[in-house]
C-alpha cells in the first residue's frame, strides 16, 4: 500500500484557496478549531461521503486533515482504495497552529474547552497518581494502574494513535453537537 502524499502547513496555507479541505476529526475537535474553510466529515462517516469527495477530487486537489496526521493518513488510504486521490496535512492541525496559522471556530461553538491532548495528560497523570497512592496506602497491586497507563502511553507514541483520546472523545462535553453530514455534503457539492 502506498503512503499518501503530504503537504506541510506552509504549502497548504499557500494553496488553501485551491484545495478542498476535509477535516476527519470528531465534531467536538472540529468545533475547538479547524483550518479555515475545512469541511467536517468525521472518519466514521467517510464511507457515506465517498461519492461527493470523488466529485470534489475531480474538480481539484483534496487535502485531508486531523489533529496529528494519523487519522487523515487512514482516511487517505480509504480514499485511495476507492480511486480517490488525496493528500494529508503533515502534523495535522497541531502543526498548522504551531506554525502560527489561524484556526476557525464555528459560530455558536461556545467557550473553548480543553483540547484533547490536555485532557489526555490530565487523565493519564491523575490515574498514575491514583495508582501510586492506592498502591502505597491500600494494596500494592493498585500500582498496576500506573504501569498500565505507562504502557498505554508508550503504545500511543509507537502507533501514533491514542486509545485514551478515543475514549475521552465519547464524553458528553467532547461531543457538543453531531456532525451535520448532509449540510457538509451540500457545501462540498457547491465547492
Amino acid at each position: 500500500m502506498t503512503t499518501p502524499a503530504t503537504l506541510d502547513p506552509g504549502q497548504a496555507r499557500t494553496r488553501l484557496h485551491e484545495l478542498t479541505v476535509i477535516d476527519v476529526r470528531t465534531p467536538g475537535e472540529y468545533a475547538g478549531g479547524h483550518i479555515p474553510g475545512a469541511l467536517n466529515i468525521p472518519l466514521d462517516q467517510l464511507d457515506r461521503a465517498l461519492p461527493d469527495i470523488r466529485t470534489a477530487a475531480e474538480r481539484g486537489e483534496v487535502l485531508v486533515v486531523c489533529a496529528s496526521g494519523a487519522r487523515s493518513g487512514n482516511a487517505c488510504r480509504t480514499l485511495t482504495e476507492n480511486g480517490i486521490r488525496a493528500a494529508t496535512l503533515a502534523g495535522g492541525t497541531g502543526a498548522w497552529a504551531a506554525q502560527g496559522h489561524g484556526l476557525d471556530r464555528p459560530e455558536g461553538a461556545g467557550r473553548a474547552g480543553w483540547g484533547m491532548e490536555r485532557q489526555v495528560r490530565l487523565t493519564a497523570g491523575s490515574v498514575v497518581l491514583l495508582g501510586l497512592a492506592l498502591g502505597e496506602f491500600v494494596h500494592p497491586a493498585f500500582r498496576l494502574l500506573s504501569a498500565g497507563i505507562a504502557g498505554g502511553l508508550v503504545l500511543s507514541a509507537v502507533t501514533n494513535t491514542c486509545g485514551m483520546a478515543a475514549l475521552l472523545a465519547r464524553l458528553p462535553h467532547n461531543r457538543p453537537r453531531r456532525a451535520d453530514l448532509d449540510a457538509t455534503l451540500t457545501r462540498l457539492r457547491g465547492n
